[in-house]
């Protein structure tokens, strides 16, 4: 696949985002093609309405979140490189979104020049690994046998659990995401009946002793 002859879609809620997006990669890939998306239904539309070769996709929109739209888009169009690019650490949600099909996990800071390298890469059929996702992976594989419990939640009962241990309400949460408070409030019970905690205080004390909020 040519470098520059590529159609992009980048994905994400705010427009800011997505224009600095679009900006910084034309000026290496001045052939590319850019579609746009707020949220997952207009990406799952442009999906299934296009052809495309690379996803450029953030975990928090509203509605279904990020690694729920890289499942659909993995299971139906496997061919479609996706990149995750998020503002969350690699630690939170990289080897989730790896696991599940993502040829890269980018934070968003990352300089122009390394966010265009990670592309060429992926495009010539590789995945980019930062250091920081290859020990995360590493550990992983070390301790298979000894899975912690926030492994058992799902994609969002784990984005819930991450805004509960940062300390936002339920109401704060919905806003975020989008959703009604009842919604999130379920999500807290499952995460609690999972985890086997029994309120918000350990599930902040659970995260902080795992290194999973800063």
């Amino acid at each position: 696949m040519k470098n520059g002859a590529i159609r992009v879609l980048v994905a994400d809620d705010h427009g800011v985002v997505r224009n600095g997006i679009i900006k910084s990669l034309s000026v290496n890939f001045p052939d590319a093609e850019f579609g746009e998306a707020a949220n997952a239904v207009e990406v799952l539309r442009l999906i299934y309405d296009s052809k495309w070769d690379l996803v450029i996709l953030d975990i928090s929109m509203p509605g279904r979140n990020g690694l729920e739209v890289l499942k659909e888009i993995k299971a139906s169009f496997p061919e479609i490189l996706v990149i995750i690019f998020s503002m969350y650490p690699e630690d939170q949600f990289a080897v989730r979104a790896i696991k599940t099909g993502a040829s890269a996990y980018l934070t968003k800071d990352i300089s122009s020049n390394e966010f265009s390298d990670a592309i060429k890469k992926i495009l010539n059929g590789g995945t980019y690994i930062t250091p920081k996702i290859a020990e995360l992976i590493i550990s992983g594989l070390r301790n298979n046998n000894e899975s912690p419990s926030h492994k058992t939640l799902s994609d969002r009962e784990y984005e819930v659990f991450l805004f509960i241990a940062s300390g936002m309400n339920v109401s704060s949460i919905a806003l975020e995401l989008s959703l009604s408070v009842k919604t999130i409030s379920v999500y807290r019970s499952n995460i609690l009946k999972k985890m086997s905690l029994k309120n918000n205080s350990e599930i902040t004390h659970y995260a902080f002793k795992h290194n999973l909020v800063e």
